[in-house]
């Protein structure tokens, strides 16, 4: 690497013996924020038939969540860096517990939609800190199995969440209050198990965070997120345009504000250098067009349930074949990763996008059997992309930034989610009209897998023209 050398507290003399016992509390807390991104969809209707709640205020449960976690996430990676990972990743989960404490026993409408904020903003301290301490605990030669672990457990988090919603919600007398209360005892276990086992590390010195620096970015995010999740369900009023173009100007004062402070000799949120690594742009655009995989998790249940007719016990099962070939890909990309580097992420990405043109087809032909080996082969291109994609972006940084790194990582794969449901999802409801039949609901979800298809073999393209980093 040409980059300058990690500082020591990034580089320990050698690995240090309690690192697979720290990534398996590492993964827990990590699988949290990403699981209740997901989960809380399955469980509207009956959030808004017990607590009374209009669409705005279900809206704000969904969306809150995310703006504040994808704005937020960059913010939290760097203050693992500044202050401690070990101790951010306690802080977040256990703020995390407290919020979803919130969240299952909310007497009102409101009273959710604030513990959902509060969720939101302990999910960004919490979760950078697990990928920036995965690089820190782990020598080359284990990173990327270790990486493989944590990319299929991100990865499952959407699976997970649509069965798990079902499975607790059915015949259960505290119905959806369960998708969060069940977060207390992996709270409850985790959060000792961090004290005792998981190493402290940081970036570089305890310098001040970059409160300026913290405000522009946070700015330039939320004008991004913000209209993209809310614009849609809206009907596009004129303010989310006139916001969303602030975005790229908030963009610019921001890096310019980073700048000057480099220039002063402080320490900024995100450094120039950082960002200057080869490749690391190009990295994140991959990251950003691969989680358009994120607006499949939102239509496939839909035309299931709308236009074949399942229930949504049976619409969740529908991606057992998908979770169970993402955990082979995931065990597959170790050894992809050892030999391809970046070509592995880059032919996952391509068996994940010819997958989406066969499923097209085949919704188009009206077959509604049988569709198994094609999600199958979505799962298997998925876990076979996400972990190798994760160390090449990583790999693109001074272990000194691993915690900054991360979360862009998150932060980006955010961003991908909200653009991908925004703009691909927006196209399926319009084609599918406000009365949708099997028919139109077909026609919409097979424009919609075309669209997931490009976005992945550009993803592809992208992420193949980086080279392994050493």
């Amino acid at each position: 690497m040409t980059s300058t050398p990690a500082t020591l507290a990034d580089a320990p003399a050698r690995p240090d013996p309690r690192r697979w016992t720290a990534l398996a509390i590492l993964l827990t807390g990590a699988f949290l924020p990403p699981l209740d991104f997901f989960i809380v969809n399955v469980a509207l209707p009956s959030i808004r038939a017990d607590l009374n709640a209009t669409p705005a205020a279900l809206q704000g449960v969904m969306s809150g969540y995310a703006v504040i976690y994808a704005v937020l996430l960059i913010l939290g990676g760097r203050l693992g860096d500044l202050y401690g990972r070990r101790r951010m990743f306690l802080i977040g989960l256990g703020a995390f517990a407290a919020a979803s404490a919130l969240c299952g026993l909310a007497w009102s409408a409101s009273a959710l939609v604030a513990g959902r904020l509060i969720q939101g903003v302990a999910s960004a301290v919490l979760a950078p800190q697990a990928l920036a301490s995965i690089h820190h605990l782990f020598p080359a030669n284990e990173k990327s199995k270790a990486l493989g672990f944590f990319g299929f457990m991100i990865g499952s988090a959407a699976v997970v969440g649509q069965l798990l919603a079902g499975v607790l919600i059915d015949g259960n007398a505290w119905g959806w209050r369960t998708i969060f209360l069940v977060n207390l005892p992996v709270a409850a276990v985790a959060i000792p198990a961090a004290i005792f086992w998981l190493p402290e590390s940081k970036g570089g010195s305890d310098s001040r965070l970059d409160l300026g620096g913290a405000f522009w970015l946070a700015a330039a995010l939320f004008a991004l997120v913000g209209p993209l999740i809310e614009g849609r369900e809206l009907g596009w009023p004129a303010w989310s345009f006139v916001v969303l173009a602030l975005s790229p100007v908030l963009g610019a004062i921001f890096w310019a504000y980073e700048k000057r402070l480099v220039a002063r000799g402080g320490n900024p949120l995100v450094h120039p250098l950082a960002l200057l690594e080869p490749g690391l742009l190009r990295g994140l655009t991959a990251v950003v067009v691969f989680y358009s995989m994120a607006s499949f998790f939102l239509i496939f249940p839909l035309y299931e349930e709308w236009g074949l007719g399942a229930s949504a016990r049976t619409a969740g099962l529908a991606f057992l074949p998908l979770g169970l070939g993402f955990l082979v890909g995931s065990q597959f990309a170790r050894v992809a990763s050892a030999r391809l580097g970046a070509l592995a992420a880059s032919a996952g990405m391509t068996l994940t996008a010819l997958a989406m043109l066969a499923l097209a087809v085949l919704v188009r032909a009206h077959v509604s059997l049988g569709l198994e080996p094609v999600l199958l082969a979505v799962g298997l291109g998925q876990g076979t992309a996400m972990p190798t994609m994760i160390r090449t972006v990583i790999d693109r940084v001074n272990p000194r930034w691993s915690g900054l790194a991360s979360g862009l990582v998150n932060a980006t794969l955010q961003i991908g989610a909200a653009i991908s449901v925004a703009v691909i999802g927006g196209l399926f409801f319009s084609l599918a009209g406000p009365k949708p039949d099997l028919e139109s609901l077909g026609y919409a979800f097979s424009v919609a897998l075309l669209c997931i298809a490009a976005a992945l073999i550009v993803g592809a393209a992208t992420i193949a023209s980086l080279r392994q980093r050493r």
